[in-house]
């Protein structure tokens, strides 16, 4: 999914996300002659409507969200909007959010009617926003959205979310049904925002044991973070036999990015993505997260030629990526083999 307007709206001068790093995944995959590839097309996105959003948001919600478009002076603090906070409103924010929110559903749209193998949409992946209340830089939540859609039409949905925090919003939107399930390996709720996604909330009702979260330690590196994801997501899928597979593939986990504590590299991300692929089934994947913007570029490059089954240029990987020896790499590894088992045991059977 691409369109220049995807890139251009500012939440705030100094705000950690900018959209416009997607002009540097787009130009990279442009210059390695990724769209001239015979498998690789390129669509714009349309607008979200008002009910598609409505399937995840409070009608209020979204009203809210209207008027700080037009009038971002007022006092949004109820809704999670606040001038200095994470979400800050701004002039247009209705408007690039249901942008934002189209491209996911028009990737979903080409996978469900079969014109897509895998459909990305890199500007979207916004999961903590919730029914009433925008957090953590995300206003719609896209992923919820497309996840909600698609259960709607009977089918089951597998969402994995390798962000680096916790996917809080498309799990709360999900707790109480076995129709999604929820993956979410991300930074413990101990070190990072949104302080959630422990291993006992497992959901409620039907839904208890579909909500998986595994907690990991800061300094989590490759070695550690292969090991969690390999035990943990492909596994869960497979025995949960889903129709359909939704990823939320945020690149802040990068060991250069300035807001979280994980140590990954653009290796680990290769591993993930291509194990995802290797799920056989149609697949629907989102940005997130990533505030390095050297590493969002090449990083969101590298997994689209996976996706593509094109060769991966070497320029787009780390070179020598961190690696924990000694104390760390005891400690990192025990908190990381505690995360697996207690998401194992938290899980559906």
């Amino acid at each position: 999914m691409w369109d220049r307007r995807l890139t251009q709206h500012v939440y705030r001068p100094d705000h950690p996300l900018k959209p416009l790093r997607l002009v540097g995944v787009h130009e990279t995959l442009t210059d390695l002659g990724a769209f001239d590839r015979p498998n690789a097309v390129v669509l714009p996105p349309r607008e979200a409507t008002r009910d598609e959003l409505e399937r995840i948001h409070a009608p209020d919600y979204v009203e809210a969200v209207m008027r700080a478009s037009v009038e971002p002076e007022l006092d949004y603090g109820a809704w999670g909007m606040t001038p200095w906070g994470d979400t800050p409103p701004f002039a247009g924010m209705h408007e690039a959010s249901l942008l934002t929110t189209g491209a996911s559903l028009v990737a979903m749209e080409q996978v469900t009617r079969g014109a897509a193998r895998v459909a990305v949409n890199y500007a979207g992946g916004l999961h903590h926003a919730m029914r009433a209340r925008a957090s953590g830089f995300c206003i719609y939540n896209d992923p919820a959205i497309v996840c909600g859609t698609l259960a709607d039409r009977g089918m089951k949905v597998a969402y994995v979310d390798i962000d680096a925090h916790h996917g809080d919003g498309v799990q709360a939107a999900f707790y109480d049904t076995d129709r999604v399930l929820t993956i979410s390996l991300h930074e413990t709720g101990r070190t990072l925002f949104p302080g959630t996604g422990f291993a006992d909330e497992r959901g409620t009702g039907v839904g208890k044991g579909y909500s998986v979260n595994v907690a990991l330690p800061p300094f989590t590196d490759d070695p550690a973070w292969t090991r969690a994801f390999d035990a943990v997501a492909p596994p869960l899928v497979t025995r949960y036999r889903p129709d359909i597979l939704v990823t939320q593939q945020g690149i802040d986990p990068h060991f250069l990015d300035p807001l979280t504590h994980l140590l990954l590299s653009t290796h680990a991300r290769e591993h993930a993505v291509r194990s995802f692929a290797a799920m056989r089934l149609p697949w629907i994947a989102m940005g997130g997260g990533g505030y390095d913007l050297d590493a969002v570029r090449r990083t969101w490059s590298l997994e689209y030629l996976v996706m593509l089954g094109a060769p991966v240029d070497a320029s787009l990987h780390d070179v020598d990526p961190p690696i924990a020896e000694g104390e760390r790499r005891r400690a990192v590894d025990a908190g990381v083999d505690a995360a697996i088992r207690d998401a194992l045991a938290a899980a559906f059977t």
